[in-house]
């Protein structure tokens, strides 16, 4: 099978902080937000290859800058931003909007895998073209070694 060469694709998932997601600080909890992070990025891999192959590796950090409230509506924004020979590296950010500061961002590796959930080939092969897109790649492709 021939590698199929692609550029980063933004994909956008929207969540509202309901009081079930709160923690005892009435904020958005942190086991909430892995959930929906971990999602996102599983999505941006889905857009790649068969989600039926995707499992999650590794959460490299979910770094907090601020807490969410109820009410507000997150947009969490993930792309995955490296690819190698079985692994997707997804890129998630969450903000209320595009231009403001992340409530949190990090990076999740998935694996793809085959029938019995052994690594196999995805032939993906991740070029960036944005500045952005190319320093998230360096960032991606230093993670294997940490």
């Amino acid at each position: 099978m021939e590698n199929m060469i692609i550029e980063p694709k933004t994909v956008y998932t929207t969540r509202l902080v309901k009081s079930e997601d709160l923690n005892h600080h009435g904020t958005l909890f942190a086991g909430r937000t892995a959930e929906w992070f971990v999602e996102s990025g599983f999505i941006s891999a889905a857009k790649l290859v068969n989600p039926k192959g995707i499992v999650c590796l590794k959460i490299h950090g979910m770094y907090f800058t601020k807490p969410a409230r109820p009410g507000q509506i997150l947009q969490f924004v993930s792309k995955v931003v490296y690819a190698g020979k079985s692994s997707l590296v997804a890129y998630i950010k969450v903000a209320k909007d595009e231009l403001e500061e992340p409530f949190v961002s990090g990076f999740i590796t998935f694996i793809y895998v085959n029938d019995e959930t052994k690594p196999t080939a995805h032939n993906i092969v991740i070029e960036p073209k944005t500045e952005e897109d190319k320093e998230l790649f360096e960032k991606a492709k230093n993670l294997k070694n940490k």
